[in-house]
């Protein structure tokens, strides 16, 4: 899966020279909480709604009202934007726009083509487009634990003994081992009766288990 798969398209941009409260309403306007800085078609930032939030006045302040008003009325997005704004292509991978996205720590990455700005990809569109499906999270059915189950062989087994049902598989995955120990291979059905595959699983030697979803 690249990034185009999972980034919004119809990206909402701000120029550098905009009131920040301006920009704050178009973040509400618009249900967003990030957007790209671009003047002239070229990115020079990303502000945030946080980045706003965090110029508000101290509760210590002695400034009044109005002109507490004043200043953050003529402040701009220029002033309170991270100039370092963190690019991706759409058809960059998406394992590799997370491990990006992880290693500069930040919550979106602006995608851009031939140096244009042509959409914005966040950590909630991994979760919800490319986390979610792959756990099955949100899915009916069963989770099974099938402990200590890493290796080909033994995934295989577990495939040929459910294969013998009508129960269809709607996620599998692998967690990393902890403390050393062989990994846990984890399996989603689309029915709630697996007793007997459970049964069939453990009268072959596996340890399974029911998790929680």
């Amino acid at each position: 899966m690249r990034v185009k798969d999972v980034m919004t398209w119809n990206v909402v941009t701000v120029s550098s020279d905009m009131p920040i409260m301006e920009a704050k309403k178009i973040m509400e306007a618009h249900d967003v909480r990030r957007l790209p800085v671009v003047d002239k078609g070229k990115l020079v930032g990303m502000v945030s709604k946080d980045r706003i939030e965090r110029v508000g006045p101290s509760p210590a302040t002695s400034l009044s009202v109005w002109e507490i008003n004043y200043l953050l009325a003529k402040m701009t997005v220029k002033e309170v934007m991270r100039k370092d704004a963190v690019t991706v292509t759409p058809d960059t991978s998406a394992e590799a726009a997370v491990s990006l996205a992880q290693n500069k720590q930040v919550g979106a990455l602006v995608v851009v083509e031939n140096s244009k700005v042509i959409g914005i990809v966040t950590t909630n569109d991994f979760f919800y487009k490319i986390l979610n499906p792959m756990l099955g999270i949100g899915r009916p059915g069963v989770r099974l634990t099938i402990a200590k189950c890493a290796n080909a062989k033994c995934i295989k087994e577990v495939m040929e003994c459910i294969a013998k049902y009508p129960a269809k598989i709607v996620a599998v995955h692998n967690e990393p081992p902890a403390d050393g120990k062989e990994a846990d291979f984890y399996i989603h059905l689309d029915t709630e009766k697996a007793d007997q595959i459970i049964k069939d699983l453990q009268a072959k030697g596996f340890v399974v288990e029911v998790r929680e979803r």
